[in-house]
């Protein structure tokens, strides 16, 4: 896995990169940038994610190039760790700050040790409907794409996801800063939905930061044009 200090960006074979996801970019946006630096440097390269995030979301993304993309659903598999924030309070139709605040509640009988506690349900294995705004396909077009439209799909299909840890590290109302682990295919908007109507009070997802892919740490990656100029300075040197 290449990190910083130790990149074989023009490697034949190809390579794992870490990258640091700016906030309100896509997982394509991503793709497409380095995609693109490989091919004005003279070195056309495959290139490929392992795990979509949300625009809202930043953090660790895993870009396959070369061969390396053969391998992509080796990683697809593996559990995914994040650090994130739930506001109280309030609803949006995307689950999290891409669509505007709704039906808003009073938070004062809510205590610190009421929302700790609220955690447990969460943990182990459970059922998730896919949400509206997701990229979910259905019938031919992705499930946001319908919900922009204004359309709202009641038969998603749900599927089975793991939670295995659930921590609140936080409470400052009306925000309540979390740590997660789930497996694959988790939407953490979901839970963060879910986790406010529990407490009757509504949620949305605030903030959210993988912090991990399996054993693969945040603290590896690079940002995205720390890789756009890795690509850059490798082709200067073996031209």
């Amino acid at each position: 896995m290449a990190v910083s200090g130790d990149i074989r960006v023009l490697s034949e074979e190809g390579d794992f990169l870490l990258v640091d996801k700016p906030l309100d970019w896509t997982s394509f946006d991503v793709v497409a940038r380095v995609r693109g630096a490989y091919k004005r440097n003279g070195a056309p390269r495959k290139v490929g994610h392992c795990g979509t995030l949300d625009p809202k979301a930043t953090g660790l993304l895993i870009l396959a190039t070369g061969r390396k993309t053969k391998s992509i659903a080796s990683l697809e598999v593996l559990d995914k760790e994040y650090d994130g924030i739930i506001r109280l309070g309030a609803r949006t139709a995307s689950h999290d700050t891409e669509s505007p605040e709704y039906d808003h509640r009073d938070l004062s009988a809510l205590t610190e040790e009421g929302v700790r506690v609220a955690t447990a349900p969460f943990l182990g294995t459970r059922m998730q409907q896919p949400p509206m705004h997701s990229a979910v396909w259905h019938n031919g077009k992705r499930l946001y794409e319908l919900a922009r439209q204004g359309h709202e799909v009641k038969e998603r299909k749900a599927r089975e996801i793991e939670v295995y840890e659930f921590e609140v590290t936080a409470v400052r109302l009306p925000d309540v800063h979390f740590r997660l682990r789930v497996s694959k295919g988790a939407y953490v908007r979901v839970i963060a939905h879910e986790f406010g109507e529990l407490l009757g009070v509504g949620g949305y997802l605030a903030a959210l930061r993988r912090t991990a892919i399996g054993g693969y740490r945040l603290e590896g990656a690079m940002s995205v044009e720390g890789i756009v100029g890795e690509i850059a300075r490798a082709a200067a040197t073996e031209g």
